[in-house]
Parts: structure tokens; sequence; C-alpha cells
């Protein structure tokens, strides 16, 4: 396409008729791939001549094109741009950047962005030479412009990424350093100065971001920058020019400067000018840093201080920067000798007045209470908050110089408490009251720990916090309710002191002024932690529900939602009657935030995150009534439309926290709905397209659907689940791209299938072994193998004869048992058993083993007998020894059962506390459970351990449930030998002639243990009716 041609599509994009603009977008779909396209609206972005709109769309196109198709996603996939034209995009782009409307060119940049991103250094080596060339050339906008997207792609960058930082610096510093002097010299400099020296402000901060480059520890050439910030900080800013709105003020350009180079003095001292931080090899320089700039930093930032003091502006950022150089300060003793002679102005006269309520507080309070609660509960709000600064000061001060400190600010805030009682009604200092409160607040967990204040907190809080509960004034009612929820968890002498403060916060959820009510939530919380009678809430729950929700309706916040889980949690099963109000309303609320959420343009995450709050919510009420199956059924109409839209890609931030009520819907519920099985297909097909980093999260609702609805798995033709199981299985099995750790979850579905289907999935046999072998050849994790093992031993489990001429069939028989022995061999140095470590590992293994023993003679030799009967009581020793040590651990009785028959009279010679077993293949396998912890920490010290995996990889799946959970292993594994023995006494007595004097024990013993089992089973059982009638 022509660029006459491609102009007039662009108009037509800009079109008021919708079926000309569809038109217009469709043609440039169609031709973006077209050789020189993405040249051509580089030509019309840079054409001055061509209508502005037509330009900004242009750009639009252009930057959406590069971001899309620049650099592939993946190392196959074929290029859409071809190298012609990125060579002549790279080349105008840089000439033209700083000519461009500033509109054009915030577009221009993001795709400059994306091009050094991309392609620096490899790809576009001239463009360092660019960026020098032209500050040396009178380009200096466009070159400062161009190297701060260039420095900020190695802002965060370490170590081998960071290398090509070096010669940026190199190249670039000296001429930087020369322009940043003279442009500090101009006398009167216009605005557009302001712009350059930030450029070069941010240039420097994100080339020192982690690390000083070498060029800066030249005295000469660190003396000479920080002459120049020094000089920025200590000069005042123009009056001149200065916006009057102060929203607009803090954005302009003298006020930027002055912010970015405090945040870049700030870090300086707290990143590189601290000798407790530093490397070795770094000390000198942050001895050079204390000893010559910290103190002439401080002197400085005291100076902006007096700005606030004297009523005069400073942006709220800068004030907090200035705040956290001073609470850094405090703990260096040189620095806090230069800081004590002020600190009393500062205390009182500025860090005080900035933690009372303001005239800003009380414009936003009554023009928008929305917004004043989403900034004093916004964390991001917090970082940039003078206020919260002040407060960081105050806590830090008294924590590390408490001497004198505290004493001195407690009395003060006393004084302040004083004067408002002492005041009369109209001219009460409201807000100063406000600023103690707070501060009381803020030291708590300081004034909880210190005589004498610990002893007067409860006199305080009924003497100067309660009484403010009924105060006329909106703000120090929610400040009291906060205050009083800082302090919930005290001992109080007077029970009945916290019964009225308790009641006050519930009754200020009724509030007129919607932020009394946030903060009065906020405090029922720490409420309900702290209320040790329930009977003091009980009565009021309904009340309080309703109030919950109406608020929920009026705000989105994370907190409230917090705060209904904590009262859910404290009362359990008792929230029943309120379960599927409870669920609706959150339903309703969640609906609320994700719309909120998706019409947010200015990317604040209020809305997502109020909404998982909502979800986590609902999770806890469903875990709360777990023991009552009938509620599920009335909750799930309810719940059902979120868990459906949510588990599309719709729901890719929340999708941990559905599939949690997934889990809980298909486990509790008494049995698993059509409705719920229509989930099925939603989950398979999220795994197969983006939900793969979750495929633990899936694993237990896919289990739940299973082993719960087994029929209906079984049965079920449209759709058909069983297939579409396999289809997803084998897809995620025989993908060579996924790790070993990814994958995990396919062969415990797999045995999933096997266990709860027991001669029902004979079709399915051979191919879940084929998958399953092919992957065992070529996974290296060890925690992998053991699982993909125990899909073979479910296989024999399942049908030992079925699941032996599969294995012969495929020819891997003899190649699949040597390997499982040698797995089940393999101790690690420590003689720890390196496989199968997990009580459900052994217990399968033993299963799979026995079922072998099974096996006629024509299939499995008496040699190979011999060998399976060993392995299997070694394992069912070494099980026996874990199920101990996990009661023991559980708080059992520590005095295990007779462990007559499982020992020989020599064991016990060599070792009178060594329990049954092989020591030389067990190890102490018992006590391994307990170290594992310990051994993964020791893990770092030992690179050349056996295997890499985790000790939580071998941790027992506890929720986890299966019909093998009935099967006890030990009987098992004795009525199976007894069936040989009268079916083939001459097999029987072949085997027992090949046993040594161990093995015979061992096989006594666990004889023995089997005959304990079956009594402690059946008296179980008993019990069990027992109860049950």
């Amino acid at each position: 396409m022509d660029l006459p041609s491609l102009v007039v599509i662009l108009q037509a994009a800009l079109s008021h008729n919708p079926e000309e603009r569809k038109a217009a977008e469709e043609s440039l779909n169609q031709f973006q791939y077209a050789p020189q396209h993405l040249v051509r609206l580089l030509q019309i972005i840079v054409d001055s001549n061509c209508d502005m709109a037509v330009r900004h769309v242009a750009s639009i196109h252009f930057k959406n094109f590069v971001a899309k198709h620049w650099s592939p996603n993946e190392p196959d996939e074929p290029q859409k741009i071809s190298a012609s034209d990125k060579g002549v995009v790279r080349e105008n782009i840089l000439v033209f950047i700083a000519q461009i409307p500033p509109l054009l060119r915030a577009q221009l940049g993001e795709c400059l962005k994306t091009i050094i991103h991309a392609d620096y250094p490899e790809q576009w080596p001239t463009l360092l030479h660019w960026v020098k060339h032209n500050l040396q050339n009178q380009q200096v906008y466009g070159s400062l412009y161009v190297l701060r997207i260039l420095s900020r792609k190695y802002e965060f960058k370490s170590d081998e990424e960071r290398i090509p930082v070096h010669l940026i610096v190199e190249e670039t510093f000296p001429h930087l350093l020369n322009i940043f002097n003279n442009l500090v010299r101009i006398h009167s400099p216009a605005l557009e100065i302001a712009d350059l020296i930030k450029l070069i402000c941010k240039i420097f901060w994100s080339l020192i971001y982690l690390e000083i480059p070498k060029q800066l520890f030249d005295p000469h050439a660190f003396n000479a920058w920080m002459g120049l910030f020094l000089n920025i900080l200590e000069r005042r800013v123009p009056l001149e020019g200065q916006p009057t709105d102060p929203e607009q003020r803090k954005y302009w350009g003298w006020w930027k400067v002055k912010k970015w180079t405090v945040h870049i003095l700030n870090r300086l001292y707290t990143r590189f000018g601290d000798l407790k931080l530093q490397k070795p090899e770094s000390k000198a320089f942050a001895q050079m840093f204390q000893k010559n700039y910290a103190g002439k930093i401080l002197e400085c930032h005291l100076r902006l201080l007096n700005l606030v003091r004297s009523g005069d502006y400073l942006p709220d950022r800068v004030i907090n920067l200035v705040l956290q150089y001073l609470s850094s300060s405090i703990s260096k003793n040189t620095m806090y000798h230069l800081l004590q002679p002020h600190l009393d102005v500062v205390l009182f006269e500025i860090v005080f007045p900035l933690m009372c309520f303001n005239d800003n507080d009380q414009k936003l309070w009554n023009e928008d209470p929305h917004e004043y609660v989403r900034k004093g509960y916004d964390i991001i709000e917090d970082l940039y908050s003078p206020r919260t600064a002040a407060m960081d000061f105050v806590s830090e001060l008294v924590r590390k110089r408490q001497k004198g400190n505290l004493k001195k600010f407690i009395h003060f805030v006393v004084e302040i408490f004083k004067r408002y009682d002492e005041a009369p009604v109209g001219v009460k200092p409201y807000r100063q009251k406000d600023g103690a409160l707070l501060a009381i607040g803020a030291l708590c967990d300081k004034l909880k720990q210190t005589e004498p204040y610990k002893s007067e907190l409860e006199p305080m809080l009924v003497q100067h916090v309660f009484p403010e509960f009924n105060s006329p004034v909106g703000h120090l009612r929610a400040k009291a309710a906060w205050v009083a929820g800082q302090y919930a968890h005290i001992n109080f002498n007077d029970q009945n002191n916290f019964r009225n403060a308790l009641h006050c916060v519930v009754s200020g959820m009724r509030d007129p002024e919607l932020p009394v009510r946030v903060d009065s939530v906020f405090a029922l919380r720490s409420f309900v932690e702290a209320c040790k009678d329930l009977n003091e809430i009980r009565p009021i729950l309904p009340q309080l529900l309703d109030e919950f929700f109406k608020l929920m309706d009026e705000v989105e916040n994370e907190d409230l939602v917090f705060t209904l889980e904590t009262v859910v949690d404290k009362f359990g099963e008792e929230m029943a009657p309120y379960a599927l109000g409870l669920c609706q309303n959150l339903a309703s609320a969640f609906w609320k935030c994700m719309d909120m959420s998706e019409a947010d343009d200015e990317g604040d995450d209020s809305g997502a995150l109020a909404a998982v709050g909502c979800l986590r919510a609902i999770s806890t009420i469903l875990e709360s009534v777990s023991r009552l199956p009938h509620l599920f059924v009335q909750i799930e109409p309810t719940l059902l439309p979120i868990m459906r839209r949510m588990l599309t890609t719709e729901g890719q931030e929340v999708i941990e926290e559905v599939l949690e009520i997934v889990s809980y819907m298909t486990f509790f519920s008494p049995t698993i709905s059509l409705d719920m099985w229509s989930l099925w297909p939603l989950i398979i097909e999220a795994l197969g397209d983006w939900a793969i980093d979750f495929f633990d999260n899936i694993l237990v609702p896919l289990d739940n659907f299973i082993s719960r609805s087994t029929e209906h798995f079984l049965t079920c033709k449209d759709p058909d689940y069983r297939q579409s199981l396999w289809n997803m299985l084998s897809s995620v099995m025989s993908d060579k791209n996924m790790e070993d750790g990814d994958i995990e979850p396919a062969p415990k579905l797999i045995e999933v299938v096997f266990q709860n289907c027991k001669g029902k999935v004979d079709q399915w046999v051979e191919p879940y072994l084929r998958i399953t072998v092919e992957r065992l050849r070529r996974t290296e994790k060890p925690y992998l193998k053991c699982l993909l093992m125990l899909v073979i031993a479910d296989a024999l489990y399942y049908d030992v004869t079925l699941t032996l001429n599969v294995l012969q069939k495929l020819g891997v028989a003899q190649e699949v048992f040597n390997l499982w022995f040698q797995m089940l061999q393999k101790v690690k140095k420590s003689g720890v058993r390196a496989n199968f470590r997990r009580e459900h590992d052994k217990k399968v293994c033993c299963l799979g083993l026995t079922s072998l023993l099974a096996l006629p003679a024509d299939q499995l030799p008496v040699e190979a007998l011999g060998r399976v009967f060993k392995a299997a009581l070694d394992l069912l020793v070494a099980y026996k020894d874990q199920l101990a040590e996990s009661e023991k651990e559980d708080g059992g009785d520590e005095d295990d059962d007779d462990m007559d028959g499982f020992q020989t009279d020599e064991d016990e010679e060599y070792d009178s506390d060594k329990e049954m077993g092989d020591d030389t293949e067990e190890g102490d396998e018992a006590d391994s459970i307990r170290l594992q912890k310990l051994a993964a920490q020791a893990k770092a010290f030992h690179p050349n351990d056996e295997d890499d995996d985790s000790d939580d990889d071998y941790s027992d799946d506890e929720n986890m449930q299966s019909p093998i959970d009935e099967v006890d292993p030990f009987i098992f594994f004795v009525e199976t030998v007894q069936v040989i023995q009268t079916s083939n006494p001459v097999r029987f007595q072949s085997l027992m002639q090949m046993l040594d004097f161990h093995y015979q024990a061992l096989a006594s013993g666990v004889a023995q243990h089997a005959e304990r089992r079956r009594a402690e089973i059946e008296k179980e059982k008993l019990e069990k009716g027992e109860s049950t009638s």
C-alpha cells in the first residue's frame, strides 16, 4: 500500500461512521505484514504537514505493532518484520524522536523502549555511538531522551546482565557531567532546562540504582557529580511560573528536579553510604560518603523541612523522602549527633503537625469520602505520604533512641490531651488531638512493652480515646476506632472497658460518615481476634453481618473482607445459618469489584484485590461449614456463575482462589451435581491453554470429580471425561518442553484413575503405562521418577496380570523392574532412603510388590519371587517406622506397640534402640522425616548430594483420599502369602528356604503386626458404629 492510500485509511479509522471505521481497521490489519508498512507508518508520524489526528492514530498503530511483533515470543516463531524494515526504523526513529510533538513522542518512546530491550547491544551496536555523538553535537534533548530509555533497561539488572552498563557509563558520563555543569550555571534558567536536568538525574538514578559504576570511585568524578546535586538541593526553586494548583505544582519541572535530586542522594546514602551493608571492596567508598557528604545532605534536608515549618510549599513526595533520610540517620551515631540540636524543632514543629488532620484531609473527607477511604488504605499512597514518613520517623526515634525521646514525646502528647480536655467545646484543638491519637496508635508496639506506659494503657484509652467515639467531629470518631483496634489485644483489667469499646466499634459501623464506618470495621477485626468470650459478640452477630454487607455495597476494600474472614473463622460452624446469605452477598460484592476493576483506566488494583478477598472469604465460609454438606447444595447456585466465568481466561488473576472454591464444592457436597461437572471441560481447557502453572491447584478438584463421582466419570459419553483426561495427560507428559517439576500432578492423576476405577478401565491401562514409561526414560528429577514408578505400582495393584502383559508387550518389563529395585535400594550418603520417602509412596509400592507375589510360577519364577518378597518386607518395615514417627510427631502415644518379631536377638545385641529393618538400607528412616527441614538447609553445603529434590516434594498430600486408604498393606501382604501357602505349598516352601534368619524374623514380625492391625481395625469399626448409633 502506498503512502497516500495509507493516509486515507488512517483518516477513515477516525470516522464517526462505525462502518467506515470498521472497514479501515480491517484494511490496516490486512496490510500490516506487508513490506514497508511499518516504515510508511513512521513516515506519516514524522510528517509535520500531515493532519495531527492522522499522525496520532498512525503512532498508536505503529506502537502496537512494534510491541507485538518486533521480537517473536517463541524461538521458532517466524519474524513478522523484515530485517531491512527494522534497520530503516532504527535509523530514523532516533532522528525524529526529539523533533515530534510530545503527544507523538510518548508513543515512539514506548516503541524505542521495546526496540532497545530487544536489540541492544547485539542487533544495534551503533546506538551508544549515536547517543555519545549527539551529546557532543548539540542534539542534547534527543540523546538524553534515548539514553534515559537505554539506562532504564539496566536499572534492575545485576551481575552478568549488567555488563553493558560499564561501557554506557564510560562513554556517556563525562559528557553528561559537562552538560549538567553548563545547565546548572545558566542564570534565570527556562523551564526547558529543568526538563534536561531531570533527564540527567533519571539517567544517573538508573545507572547507579543497584551498583556504583567503577568510574564514580574516582574521587574527582564523584565529587564533581555531588557538587552539582548539592547545588540543585540547596538552590531555591524559582517562584516565577509555578502553578497555583498544588496538584499541578508537584508535577512542575523544577519541583521534579528537586524530587529526583533528593531521591538520588537518599539512594547513595542508604545503599552505598552504610558501612554495615557494604562489601569489603566498597567500604572505602561508604566511609568517604559518610565523611564528606552524609552530614551536608542532612543539613540541606533540614533547611528544606523549614519550608514546611514556615508554611511554604514543599511537595509531599519531597517531604516523604527527606524524612526517610532523617529516619535512616537516627541509628548512625555521627548523624544522630548532627540531628540532635534540631530534634525538638523537627519532632514538634514539623513531624507532629504532619501527623495531624489538615485542610486537604477535610476537603477530601467532605467532597469525596470514598477517595479518602481509598487513600487511607492504599499501600502505594503510603510510599509517598508525608504522614506515613512522619509516623515512621517517630517510631524509629523511640525504637533506636528511646532514652529521653520516648518520655519527651509522650509528655508532649499528654499535654495535647490535657489542653483538649480543658478547652471549651467550640474551640477544642480537634486536629491536634487527631495527631496525638495517631501517634499513640503508631507507637502501640513500643508502649505495650515499655513501663511505665504499659501499665497505664487501659486508663489512657478510657480517658482519652474511648470518649471520642461520641465526638461531634467525624475524623476523631474514626481515629478513636482505629486506635482502639490497635490496643484491642492488651489485657484489660476491667472487661467492661473491653466490652464497651467493642460495642462502640460496632456502633461505629452505623456512623453517618463513611470513613468512620470503614475504620470501625477494620478495628472490629482486632476485637474479634482478641475476644475471649464470644458471647460478647454472638447476640449481635446478625446485625453485625448486615452492617458488613451494607458497607461492602458502598466501598470495595479488602480490609472489610479480612474482618469478615476473621469473624467466620472465629465462629466456625455457628456461621451455618448465615452461610448462604454470606456467600450471596460476597458473590454480589465480587461481581461489583470485578466490574470496577475492568472499568478502571488508571491501573489501580483495589477492585481486583477486593475481588480476591471476596473469594478468599467464600473459601473461609465453606471451610467453616465443611461438616454440614447440605449447605453446599444450597450455596452451589450462587457460586456456579463465578466458577464458570472465572475458569476462563477472564479469571487468570483469581484462578487459585476459584480452584480452591471448586475443590471445596466437589469435596464437601453430598454428591457432585451435573452443574458442577460442567466445570470439568473448562478446567481441562484452561490447563491446556493458559493454566499449566496452576496444575497443582487443578489436581485437587479433578481428583474429587473422579474419586467422589466415579460412576459418572466412567459412564458419561457426552462429554467423554475419560477421553478428555487422557488427551490432557498424554499431551502434558509427552511435551518435551515441560520441566519435570511442572508435570508432577499428571502421574498423580493417573494414580487417582487406577485406584478409584479398579477393574473398570482395563482399556486405559496400556496407553497410560506407555506414556508413563516414555516419560520415565527421559526424567531426571528423582521425585518425578518416584511418581511415575508409583503409576506402575498402582497398575500392578489394579490388575497384576494385565499390567505385566502390557509391560511385556511394550518390551519394557525387565527395564522397569530393574529400575524399580534400584530405586528401592538406593540410599543417600546419610543412610536415608533416597526414593519413595512419603508414607503414600511406601504403601503403594508395598501394594504393587505384594500383587506381584500372587503371580503363578510361569510369570514369576521363584528367584524373582524371593527378590520381590524381600523388597516388600523391607518396605513394610520402613513404612511402619514412618507411621510410628508421624504418630509421635502428631502427639500420639510415644510408646510404640510391641516390636517383638521385628528384631532378632542378634540385632538387639548390636543396638537395643534399633527397630526392625536392615540399617544399611533404611538407615534412620524414621528420624529422617523429623530432620528433613534441617537436611534441606544443610543441602547447600553438599553440592554433590545425590538428588536436588526439595523435601517439600516428599510431604504427604494430607487431604487426598482414595480407596487404598481402607487397605492395610500388612494384612494384604499376609493374606497374599497365605494364599500362596494354601494354593501352592511347594512354591511357598521354596520361598521360605531362600530367606535367611533376618528375613524370616521380619516375616514373622509382619505377620504378628498384621494380626494386631486386624484387631485394631475391628475395634475402630465397632467404635464408629457405636458413635453413629
